[in-house]
């Protein structure tokens, strides 16, 4: 105790400083590490400089504020998702990072494909839906039997395919019916029907 005041000797700076400066370590007889928080982070700089590691950078934010180390930004808490083990209680990127990182987790897992693999499929079909047409390709569209991915549609024509079941003969009745070639099954048993010739 010197001046009332609980205080611990840094091992690195050989300086006497306040048991707050120290981070806690059940390990050590006292509870608290050898190293003063300020010389632990010097020394962590050092490891990582002598390994070639890159540390991440400590940026201060103002009050009600955080920095998020994926898109280098300083954002408000309400643009956070909350994480109750976290220390200051948000996740370690912000929403807008994790939402990207979570779509490009989907395409791996459901698709087996990244990122820049779905966007040359974008490129080679010019940025188009490949049935209309028209609209953006947005929506990776698969065979549900096999996996395989076919292409990158519109969200409507993908939801049509999906409505038709993947069925090539049920997709070419919807083309005829489009066409004006009236067609009606005849009832040649009970729940079976015959399509005309």
């Amino acid at each position: 105790m010197i001046d009332g005041e609980d205080v611990k000797r840094c091992s690195r700076c050989k300086e006497h400083k306040p048991r707050a400066a120290f981070a806690g370590n059940k390990g050590m007889r006292d509870g608290l590490q050898a190293y003063c928080r300020a010389c632990s982070a010097a020394y962590y700089r050092q490891r990582q400089d002598a390994r070639g590691g890159k540390p991440r950078p400590r940026v201060e934010a103002p009050k009600g504020h955080k920095y998020c180390q994926r898109c280098a930004k300083i954002k408000p808490h309400s643009e956070w998702d909350r994480n109750r083990t976290a220390s200051d209680g948000l996740s370690t990127a912000c929403k807008a990072c994790r939402a990207i990182e979570g779509r490009d987790r989907h395409l791996k897992r459901q698709y087996g494909m990244t990122v820049a693999e779905r966007d040359a499929m974008i490129a080679s079909q010019m940025g188009l839906c490949v049935i209309c047409l028209k609209a953006p390709a947005v929506h990776v569209d698969h065979c549900h039997k096999t996996g395989r991915v076919r292409g990158v549609l519109c969200f409507n024509c993908n939801s049509a395919i999906g409505r038709l079941g993947d069925d090539p003969d049920a997709a070419r009745r919807a083309a005829a019916y489009l066409e004006g070639i009236a067609w009606k099954p005849t009832l040649v048993a009970p729940g079976v029907y015959q399509l005309p010739s």
